[in-house]
């Protein structure tokens, strides 16, 4: 077993991903209520129409990758063996969709209780995220389907829009 393996089998992810998510939806809910409100800026309307569109995504993004996991017999927790590489349904477009999709959700339930916190914690929770489960999973990735990942990698970002090579690519 490599570094990029748990025991196992699985990326060594330590943290769980929706946790830091939750984290900072608590995180915001707290500074608008004991240190400052930021209320949301576009006016109710504008604000809850925003909140329907990023969570409608966010959801569309989520559900797309569950399906896919279920579709081949895989396990959506980031700590479990990967048998097969996914790049089907929203994985054609971001290699992390569903991480993309609870900072939206996240985003969308700033807006809905007026609370401009929530929003911008969703971006603090993606940079978390960043390093403690997608490098992480990368790595595994990368050692567990070689080239097929890098391929892979090189024409789907990591997020939206840009791509980003992997670690360890050449």
């Amino acid at each position: 077993m490599t570094e990029a393996r748990n025991k196992s089998g699985g990326a060594r992810v330590r943290v769980p991903p929706p946790l830091v998510f939750l984290v900072g939806i608590g995180g915001g809910a707290l500074l608008g209520a004991f240190i400052r409100p930021l209320p949301a800026p576009f006016g109710r309307s504008a604000d809850l129409a925003l909140a329907s569109v990023l969570a409608l995504f966010g959801l569309f993004m989520i559900l797309g990758a569950l399906r896919w996991f279920r579709r081949t017999g895989q396990e959506p927790q980031p700590w479990t063996p990967s048998p097969e590489l996914i790049a089907q349904g929203p994985y054609r477009f971001s290699r992390n969709p569903i991480y993309i999709g609870m900072a939206l959700l996240q985003s969308s339930l700033g807006l809905v209780f007026d609370n401009v916190w929530i929003v911008l914690l969703a971006a603090s929770a993606l940079i978390v995220v960043h390093y403690t489960a997608v490098l992480p999973e990368e790595r595994y990735l990368a050692e567990r389907f070689g080239d097929a990942y890098f391929r892979y990698a090189a024409t789907v970002p990591r997020y939206l829009g840009r791509k980003s090579r992997p670690p360890g690519a050449a």
